[in-house]
């Protein structure tokens, strides 16, 4: 069974800098497709960024640019670099691992959630 435990949230100014982290167990699919998407109370969960087919990417309009989506197999660990962040950065961040290449297909299995906060 894949487990996913999120890190590296907290309170930040805008402008400034976070990176957070996913610790993967279970998971042994290198090419398989790793997102971290988020969450603002009362709308929708959204995909930031995306990892998939062992190196390519994907992000979000409103991050691209100043979020990076990047991986350690060794450590089993996902990353998001997160720079420039702005106050509507807010929300609860997922990790979010998939069972085949492909974001949309396969089994899914998410992580707790971090959260992140950006003041004005």
């Amino acid at each position: 069974e894949v487990q996913l435990v999120e890190s590296g949230g907290g309170s930040v100014q805008a402008g400034g800098s976070l990176r957070l982290s996913c610790s993967a167990s279970g998971d042994t699919c290198s090419k398989c497709c790793r997102e971290w998407e988020r969450q603002v109370p009362g709308k929708q969960r959204e995909p930031v960024a995306r990892l998939f087919d062992g190196s390519r990417t994907w992000y979000a309009e409103s991050v691209k640019g100043r979020f990076t989506i990047s991986r350690d197999d060794a450590q089993h660990t996902l990353y998001l670099n997160m720079d420039r962040l702005k106050p509507e950065d807010t929300a609860m961040y997922y990790c979010v691992t998939h069972s085949t290449i492909g974001c949309n297909l396969g089994d899914t299995y998410w992580g707790q959630g971090t959260q992140v906060t950006v003041s004005s």
